[in-house]
């Protein structure tokens, strides 16, 4: 099989959970990410949060500081967009079912056009019951309805007339104007399954994961995704490989799976350093620092602005652009006359985690 993606790109998770997740503390975000030579910005999807539930994914003890009001995430991106100039805008994900494929595929090429050509958008089916009766649209065969809306979309956004007729909808043939900036539908396609990883290579342009992940899982998912990418004919080396850093920065003991693995990104400032440098090792092409999974970020009793300073403080130590040499293989961006943005490393670099 042809090597994986060289270089990794490295990108910053948008501000949606928690007190510190308004409106003002997201732009300013998103501009010192594009100050520091970041190359993405993210946000994702939460319906709801149900105060009564028998899923066991809505029961870890720290779900209600990061599911407990999520903002959302087309018009967060709508405003980010609108102050920023060269970052990407990325989806990590949002659940296909939930919306009607020419309402979403109609925002989602505005969104592309109100960017300028910057976004990519990351898709799944969804998992809680609650939120599908809450979207009006019944859970069973969701991946099969997932796979005719993806269907629906890039007809939408590859040709300017546009038609389809299946299971789930139809779209009478109409004209798709205005038209978005990119010419291809940038799709990223989410999920944890063998599947999951087999529809990625085969469809879309990447995969991108789960937010707590391990070394195994990550391994796993880069074998399967480029291997079905070879297999429907397609460069295993072009399919992107998106990680979603869940930052935990200066936990005392990282999360430990049954099966022994440790969950990556969670520890001291060198640890999560270690990481960013294992996940490129194993083949991901960009991984993005998200810390609306962090309870000394998102928990009930956090105050936004000490919430705000010790992640400002966080990226600023992790940035590209001011410890290059912290994270061989990472691409930094580049300013328009083609030279690397790279300036001098940050001092205090582990204070980042006080």
């Amino acid at each position: 099989m042809p090597a994986a993606v060289t270089g990794c790109r490295l990108g910053v998770g948008v501000p949606l959970s928690g007190a510190w997740a308004t409106p003002a503390n997201q732009r300013r975000i998103a501009l010192l990410a594009e100050r520091l030579g970041y190359h993405s910005l993210w946000s994702f999807s939460r319906l709801l949060f149900p105060l009564a539930s028998t899923e066991a994914e809505w029961s870890s003890e720290f779900q209600p500081a990061f599911h407990h009001g999520v903002a959302e995430p087309i018009v967060t991106l709508a405003q980010v967009a609108a102050v920023t100039e060269r970052i990407r805008l990325g989806f990590s994900v949002l659940n296909a079912p939930f919306s009607a494929p020419a309402v979403l595929g109609k925002q989602l090429i505005e969104l592309d056009r109100v960017s300028g050509g910057r976004i990519d958008i990351g898709l799944a089916q969804g998992w809680s019951q609650e939120e599908f009766l809450a979207a009006g649209v019944p859970m069973e065969r969701r991946v099969a309805r997932t796979l005719e809306y993806v269907e629906v979309l890039r007809r939408m956004w590859e040709g300017e007339v546009a038609s389809f007729k299946g299971e789930f909808t139809e779209l009478p043939r109409t004209l798709v104007r205005p038209r978005p900036v990119q010419p291809r539908f940038p799709l990223l396609l989410g999920g944890s399954t063998g599947a999951a990883f087999a529809r990625a290579g085969r469809l879309a342009q990447g995969w991108v994961s789960p937010g707590f992940v391990t070394r195994g899982e990550i391994a796993a998912a880069v074998d399967g995704v480029r291997a079905a990418a070879e297999r429907a004919g397609r460069d295993p080396a072009a399919i992107r490989i998106v990680v979603r850093a869940s930052v935990f920065l200066g936990a005392e003991r990282p999360s430990v799976r049954p099966d022994g693995e440790r969950q990556l990104f969670q520890g001291p400032f060198e640890q999560v350093v270690a990481d960013l440098g294992l996940v490129r090792e194993l083949g991901a092409s960009e991984v993005f620092l998200d810390f609306n999974f962090d309870p000394a970020i998102v928990g009930p009793d956090v105050e936004s602005a000490a919430a705000l300073d010790r992640v400002e403080r966080a990226l600023t130590a992790l940035s590209p652009e001011h410890s290059p040499e912290q994270y061989p293989g990472l691409v930094p961006r580049r300013t328009p006359s083609g030279r690397e943005q790279h300036r001098t490393t940050v001092t205090g670099a582990g204070s980042a985690g006080r």
